[in-house]
């Protein structure tokens, strides 16, 4: 008895071919998919970088600092491309040049005398430029940890 349905079974496996029951996929949509999964983030204004708003705020103002001192600097590809946008905003800020600007600088940058010399040369030195301030390289990987490395440096 036992025999028999296992026996039918496997002829109703065998004998059926094709065991999928889903939608079949067409040619064009196959050609189309890739390996890799890419979700659309809606609704998601910034990145978090993993920790809480006071100190994603202190560690922002200090990159920002640090570019702006050094003009380049070499951090973690989700910190520079985080950190790009304050920059940006820091030097239209200096373009800008008046004492409103100032002061919106001073209240982001730790360093009093590097918004000084920040509002002194940004009119000069990016008056053709209308926005793309710094350059996010990728670099390699970091050794103890394999965290994706960059160079944000500006233009």
């Amino acid at each position: 008895m036992m025999f028999s349905f296992l026996t039918a079974l496997f002829i109703v496996v065998v004998t059926n071919g094709n065991a999928f029951v889903g939608r079949p996929v067409n040619a064009g949509e196959a050609a189309r998919s890739t390996s890799s999964l890419q979700m659309i983030s809606h609704r998601k204004g910034f990145k978090k970088l993993g920790k809480p708003a006071d100190q994603r705020k202190a560690l922002l103002r200090s990159l920002t600092t640090e570019v702006i001192r050094h003009g380049r600097i070499k951090t973690t590809l989700v910190r520079a491309r985080a950190v790009r946008k304050h920059v940006d905003h820091m030097i239209e800020l200096g373009k800008r040049g008046d004492l409103h600007a100032r002061r919106q600088a001073m209240a982001w940058i730790y360093d009093k005398d590097l918004v000084h010399s920040l509002f002194d040369a940004a009119p000069d030195r990016y008056s053709d430029r209308q926005g793309g301030y710094t350059r996010v390289l990728r670099t390699v990987a970091r050794q103890g940890d394999n965290a994706k490395m960059a160079i944000i440096e500006l233009v």
